[in-house]
């Protein structure tokens, strides 16, 4: 009885807490790709040498392990408040009513990518900071970042059914757009696995010329520009809603600056100070580009507008060979033009 009671007497969440917590789970995410650039550009990959334990016979750092031990360890713990704070936003988001599926779907995403991370994160000690499994490590926070972003935004939504409130074409840019961010941040991986910061002194390489990975990966990038550029034009064009205006300005905005970190690093030979900038870069950036893409849909009330907006924008001539294919279609013979 006094359990029931306790649970009746604690609060609903409100959409507004909801959303909160879903920012606290994109700002920790992003927290995690920072400090696991840290890691790396440090030389602390191996700092723990092992997993799940720090070392053969404790969970924790010894003072032995030194700064790098440290370093490691604090990455780990970091997890730790990871999965309290997106623990809190499932927890949020079961507990609202009216009951939202996307947000408990959403949420569950982000919970279950926790120990998915870890995971990944094991094997890459385990197999001794081998390059493709360091890139794969890395490209789980960005995905959780992406799921963060979209949980954001549907807090900002009434729920019910969506749709697009762009053209189809804008829709289909902002697809190829967002994959295209992916497949840059997948490309920078690789182009660290080619370097000096390989998270370890004794760690191997992937073997490719890093000159030219930065190549294809400086390509990519301009084609990812050049679609941003595209996007802003297609979504002013065809008067999307101003959130996609935004989104795709503030994807241009970052693309610039991270494209001058870029070729900043390059021309200084990679210090790390800036490549740690860079890599927290990559994952705004993919943050951003789910922005754009999400912004190209809205709640169905709201995307109405757009098919108003586009019978709106029919000329007089085509409002009236709709009426007499309408008149048509009923056996009524339209009227000829007057004399």
């Amino acid at each position: 009885m006094a359990a029931y009671a306790w649970r009746v007497q604690v609060p609903r969440p409100t959409l507004g807490q909801i959303r909160g917590l879903a920012v606290a789970s994109l700002v920790a995410n992003l927290g995690i790709v920072i400090t696991g650039g840290a890691v790396r550009l440090t030389g602390s990959g191996l700092g723990c040498p092992t997993w799940p334990r720090c070392t053969d016979t404790s969970f924790t750092a010894h003072p032995e392990l030194g700064l790098h031990g440290v370093i490691e360890f604090g990455n780990r713990l970091l997890t730790f408040v990871l999965a309290i704070v997106v623990g809190l936003t499932w927890l949020a988001a079961m507990r609202y009513l009216p009951r939202r599926r996307d947000l408990r779907w959403l949420s569950g995403i982000l919970l279950l990518g926790i120990p998915a991370q870890a995971v990944v994160g094991g094997i890459t000690v385990l197999t001794h900071l081998n390059p493709w499994v360091v890139g794969a490590h890395f490209m789980v926070s960005p995905a959780l970042v992406a799921v963060a972003v979209v949980l954001a935004r549907r807090t900002r939504e009434p729920g019910g059914p969506m749709a697009p409130s762009v053209p189809r074409p804008v829709r289909g840019l902002a697809y190829g757009l967002f994959a295209t961010a992916v497949a840059v941040l997948y490309l920078g991986t690789v182009v660290t696995g080619s370097g000096p910061h390989a998270g370890d002194l004794q760690a191997r390489r992937n073997g490719l010329d890093p000159a030219a990975v930065s190549q294809v990966h400086a390509d990519v990038v301009f084609l990812l520009i050049g679609l941003t550029v595209g996007m802003m034009a297609a979504v002013w064009a065809t008067g999307a809603p101003a959130r996609a205006r935004r989104a795709a300005l503030a994807l241009l905005v970052v693309e610039v600056g991270q494209g001058a970190v870029g070729f900043l690093q390059y021309f200084t030979g990679l210090p790390a100070a800036l490549v740690g900038i860079h890599v927290g870069g990559a994952a705004l950036t993919l943050a951003v580009a789910t922005w754009v893409l999400v912004g190209t849909r809205g709640p169905a009330a709201t995307a109405d507008g757009f098919s108003e907006s586009r019978e709106a924008a029919k000329t007089s001539a085509e409002r009236s060979a709709d009426r007499s294919a309408a008149l048509t279609v009923r056996g009524i013979a339209p009227a000829g033009p007057r004399d």
